[in-house]
């Protein structure tokens, strides 16, 4: 094998990549549509089949299974290189139908077609093409998992496990719209708070109800200004609903909550904050309760995922890729998980794309290839 065969081979994958995605982005494949997801999982295991790379399903009875493969030479017991991503969406059933993959301008659409479908379909030609040239000094393994874009409840355990056994973690949501990977995110945490009331008829008994939406206002507003920019803490409630009937004093509000965070240190004191927010009733008679509903963990660069940057960043170099930087990322990810249990761990590692999570989402042609090359020689670098 030959870092020329590998990134040769891998320019001669174009179409192929595209093709693959083209099918996976036309598979509706929201976070809760276990259907879905796993109708994504099964082409890839069959891709996987085609090719003679061996590979396994980890059953989970909620959310999608999580799909692993593996390229070794025979006999290593090396730790492995871990590339990862997840195939679940934020959009719903039927979305796949109402905008099919399409390309236009030298830009690929469709839901998830960056966000992040073509750093799955990445990830396995570079796994492919170590297979196919007789494999790399050390094993890799491709994980994909099912629902990180809802805090990855079931994948968790699963990439914190997978993350510990690696000696370094690539993990390939989109490139930056300006080309670059991602060094650095915050933390989030998504929660939920239910407000119970009592209802009463507004007009004729208005003095005997009291009002959870009325709670849930005043809440909202504490909340919010827990949010310190300097810091890089925001907080937003994202959904709130409630209520009966206009004319009927709500028994019953909830909200959403997301907060975001970069210091690890500040996830206790923020915490601590909303707790007590949602224990106080401004509305006398109200009480609520909170629950986490997911959460990521911020990635924080180690001096040994900073090397492994370095040696990305000089693979990168190798294949045209001469700009490329890391930045930090407001969004959350799954690397978080890896490089909290001490692996080395970059993230936005795939074509270039933006605009997630909207119909808008774009993902750049012509990224496609060399940022499959750069992945597969730092992986020689790892």
């Amino acid at each position: 094998m030959s870092e020329a065969q590998i990134t040769d081979w891998l320019a001669s994958q174009k179409q192929a990549m595209i093709d693959l995605l083209r099918d996976v982005v036309n598979i509706d494949s929201g976070s809760y549509d276990k259907e879905g997801v796993d109708a994504v999982g099964a082409r890839f295991e069959r891709y996987f089949a085609e090719h003679g790379i061996p590979f396994r399903r980890e059953a989970n009875a909620t959310f999608g299974d999580a799909i692993h493969a593996e390229v070794a030479k025979p006999g290593s017991n090396e730790k492995p290189v871990l590339l990862m991503g997840h195939r679940d969406t934020v959009f719903g059933k039927g979305e796949a139908g109402r905008r099919p993959f399409t390309i236009r301008d030298g830009r690929a659409y469709g839901p998830g077609v960056a966000d992040m479908k073509s750093g799955l379909v990445m990830n396995v030609f570079v796994a492919t093409a170590f297979h196919k040239f007789g494999g790399a000094p050390h094993p890799i393994k491709v994980l994909i998992t099912s629902d990180e874009e809802i805090g990855s409840p079931s994948s968790r355990p699963v990439i914190e496990r997978e993350g510990r056994a690696a000696r370094a973690v690539f993990n390939s949501e989109p490139g930056r719209p300006t080309g670059n990977v991602v060094t650095g995110r915050k933390g989030g945490i998504f929660m939920h708070m239910a407000i119970t009331g009592k209802a009463a008829h507004s007009g004729a008994n208005f003095a005997a109800g009291v009002s959870a939406i009325g709670e849930l206002a005043h809440k909202i507003v504490q909340i919010h200004a827990l949010t310190d920019l300097d810091k890089g803490i925001t907080l937003n409630v994202g959904l709130a609903s409630g209520g009966q009937s206009v004319n009927t004093t709500a028994p019953y509000a909830e909200g959403q909550i997301d907060l975001r965070y970069v210091d690890p240190a500040d996830r206790a004191r923020i915490m601590g904050a909303i707790e007590k927010i949602v224990a106080t009733s401004y509305v006398p008679g109200t009480s609520a309760t909170l629950s986490i509903k997911g959460e990521f963990v911020p990635v924080v660069q180690s001096a040994e995922s900073k090397a492994l940057f370095e040696g990305y960043q000089a693979a990168a170099r190798q294949v045209g890729l001469t700009t490329l930087q890391g930045e930090f990322s407001g969004g959350c990810a799954d690397s978080g998980f890896t490089a909290a249990v001490g692996t080395p761990t970059i993230c936005g590692l795939g074509p270039v794309g933006g605009l997630a999570h909207t119909p808008e989402e774009y993902l750049e042609i012509d990224s496609i290839v060399p940022r499959a090359q750069a992945l597969a020689l730092a992986i020689l670098r790892a």
